[in-house]
């Protein structure tokens, strides 16, 4: 299944989350943490719970973020939403692979529990919100986490945390300190074999600049991207969605080498493909499911 466009929803908010079901998104995630204030927190549980159980067998990935792994509001998180068996948990300023783990052997109790399957709730941290954990972000390429899903990232709280006025230079691009961080989540990603999800774009009336950096971030290597209002899932949608001349060349490449499987690099409409050529289009159709 492809999992370009990851939605976040309120997990106070019965109407919002009313709406999000026929949006389109591959992966909607219910939001316990920043976008709840700490007295909604408790009703908030609940609803997301009832949301979670109604839209078992929908045609897009149920996920919840929980509350930060050093205060106490996770586990209480978890004991709310887990009966309702979430395809996976959002782990936000996410410290490190060490933390990870002893949240993963937490499911696994909780899985338990509550007759899930042991091991089948992913985990996608936000790998980036605080200097310690975006230094630490190659960790994850070699750490035993069998959970883990993919790695994402966020700007606004590393942006807090370093006390910087911009993330972007005055051409739209990432300054240097979240380049950096990006590059970081997209090249552990891959090295992992997991998913590169890009960070949301948090002007969400701007679709048109939504249609470029979406297609930007595809270009660059990521598998999906985060996002905050439901009118930016069909642009992200259609940016991570492959079109029909890419389709066409990945296939006559990946034909081309069937036909000649003792092939190192041959000749298609006049270039030279390689390897590397077939390996990209392999993953280009992988895409298609």
């Amino acid at each position: 299944m492809a999992m370009r466009s990851w939605l976040f929803v309120p997990g106070d908010s019965d109407r919002k989350l009313g709406n999000v079901a026929s949006c389109g998104a591959d992966a909607v995630i219910v939001d316990l943490e920043d976008s709840v204030a700490p007295p909604a927190k408790p009703a908030a549980r609940m609803l997301a719970k009832s949301w979670l159980q109604a839209q078992t067998g929908a045609g897009f990935a149920r996920w919840v973020r929980i509350n930060p792994l050093d205060t106490p509001l996770w586990r209480e998180d978890l004991a709310a939403v887990m009966p309702a068996r979430p395809d996976g948990i959002m782990v936000p300023k996410a410290a490190g692979p060490e933390q990870l783990q002893s949240l993963a052997a937490e499911l696994y109790e909780i899985e338990q529990r509550n007759g899930i399957v042991p091991g089948s709730t992913r985990i996608l941290p936000l790998v980036s919100e605080t200097p310690a954990a975006a230094l630490g972000i190659a960790a994850y390429a070699g750490a035993p986490l069998p959970r883990l899903a993919g790695l994402t990232w966020g700007a606004e709280d590393l942006s807090a945390a370093i006390g910087a006025s911009r993330k972007r230079d005055a051409g739209g691009g990432w300054t240097d300190t979240f380049r950096l961080v990006r590059a970081q989540v997209l090249l552990t990603a891959h090295a992992r074999g997991v998913w590169a999800i890009d960070t949301l774009h948090a002007e969400f009336r701007d679709l048109e600049g939504l249609e470029k950096i979406a297609g930007d971030s595809y270009a660059d290597g990521f598998a999906g991207m985060l996002a905050i209002h439901p009118s930016q899932v069909p642009v992200i949608n259609q940016a991570f969605t492959p079109g029909e001349a890419e389709i066409a060349e990945a296939r006559a490449i990946v034909g081309a080498f069937s036909a000649n499987p003792g092939a190192g690099a041959l000749s298609l409409d006049g270039r030279m493909i390689d390897q590397p050529h077939l390996e990209q289009a392999r993953r280009l159709l992988e895409r298609l499911g």
